[in-house]
């Protein structure tokens, strides 16, 4: 058992075996990554969760700032870029949940908000949720219930980036939804 805290890490990726937990792709042999480290709950020693340093500023904020607050300053890091991603998570409990946008497949999910039925085709906006070291699917959102769910906090920045797998075209709708929904 650890008797003092375990400390978070940034370092370049020593292969391209690693995915980011929290967008889920490769992280990059030579690619700074973030590593949240945590007691192992399968047995002795600690493991560590890895994550694009973006990503953990949008879902793991307060360890990300822990190490951020401790690296050295000469690291090749755009800190105020996460720091005010990771701020801007912090001020809303339920912004690290956002997994990305995608369009409905069928009509079988419900909103988690208005527990209404996503139509099929229509964009939504896909939950994670963070227990004990995993991430888990959290359900959807229609993109129209975004600003009571998440308190009218803007979620742009957080959805775009988790869409990566979108293409231009997607992109350039999905911002047309998302600037319709709003209105």
């Amino acid at each position: 058992m650890y008797l003092f805290p375990m400390a978070h890490v940034f370092e370049a990726a020593p292969s391209g075996r690693a995915k980011c937990r929290g967008c889920g792709l490769a992280i990059a042999k030579g690619e700074l990554r973030f590593g949240e480290r945590l007691p192992n709950p399968f047995g002795e020693g600690e493991m560590t969760l890895w994550f694009h340093p973006l990503c953990a500023a949008y879902m793991r904020a307060e360890p990300l700032l822990e190490a951020l607050a401790e690296a050295a300053p000469d690291l090749a890091l755009d800190r105020e870029s996460l720091e005010r991603a990771a701020r801007s998570s912090l001020a809303q409990r339920r912004l690290p949940r956002i997994a990305g946008a995608q369009r409905s497949p069928s009509s079988q999910a419900r909103c988690r908000h208005c527990r209404e039925p996503i139509e099929k085709g229509t964009w939504r906006i896909r939950l994670l949720f963070y227990e004990e070291g995993r991430f888990s699917p959290g359900g959807f959102l229609h993109l129209g219930c975004r600003g009571e769910y998440f308190e009218n906090h803007d979620v742009w920045d957080a959805l775009l980036h988790f869409s990566s797998d979108l293409s231009e075209e997607d992109r350039a709708e999905l911002a047309r939804a998302y600037g319709e929904a709003s209105t």
